[in-house]
């Protein structure tokens, strides 16, 4: 998922980046990888990863040599109860000692306007290896205030079926479609 959640920045620097190829790193401090599944009806469980890394490299002038990949960390799953998060991380769900990271690797943007668009990638979980698409807006490029650093920040939102990856636990009592919430800062 960090994979996921940093691809989305990459491309939604289109049409926003300078003249020439720019490398960008996650920042962890101002990023935040989160989800939500319905819970039996009642209401969305939230859950979030504390522990990724990802790295966008950008060229306006050729696009398809862009490229961007995330990592994360599935044992830094944090629902906020402690007994939750160790079942979550066993077998039956993400089965963190046999999959210690899942992926996020951009593949292509789609444009809708100047600050949107849709970035289309592979998310590797448990193994499996999904396209997936998230819709991207750029908050601002630009350079940060405090530190002086060339900085992009962006939203993301997709859904994902968890069921695609195996990961069938409990359905439907606990919902197959994943909600995915990337708010993303990135310093060049």
């Amino acid at each position: 998922m960090r994979k996921l959640a940093f691809a989305f920045g990459l491309f939604a620097l289109i049409g926003f980046a300078r003249a020439e190829a720019a490398d960008y790193q996650i920042d962890p401090t101002h990023t935040h990888i989160l989800f939500m599944v319905n819970h039996l009806g009642f209401a969305n469980m939230v859950g979030l990863f504390t522990d990724f890394s990802g790295k966008i490299s950008f060229d306006p002038k050729n696009i398809d040599a862009s490229a961007v990949s995330v990592t994360i960390n599935t044992a830094s799953l944090d629902t906020q109860y402690a007994q939750r998060n160790k079942d979550l991380k066993g077998a039956d769900w993400f089965n963190v000692a046999e999959f210690p990271t899942m992926t996020f690797v951009g593949k292509k943007y789609i444009k809708k306007d100047d600050k949107s668009g849709t970035v289309i990638g592979d998310l590797t979980l448990l193994g499996v290896t999904r396209p997936v698409s998230l819709d991207v807006t750029l908050n601002k490029m630009g350079t940060n205030p405090l530190d002086k650093k060339e900085e992009v920040g962006f939203s993301a939102r997709g859904m994902i079926k968890r069921s695609d990856f195996g990961m069938k636990t409990f359905i439907p009592a606990i919902g197959d479609e994943v909600t995915i919430l990337l708010e993303v800062e990135a310093k060049r």
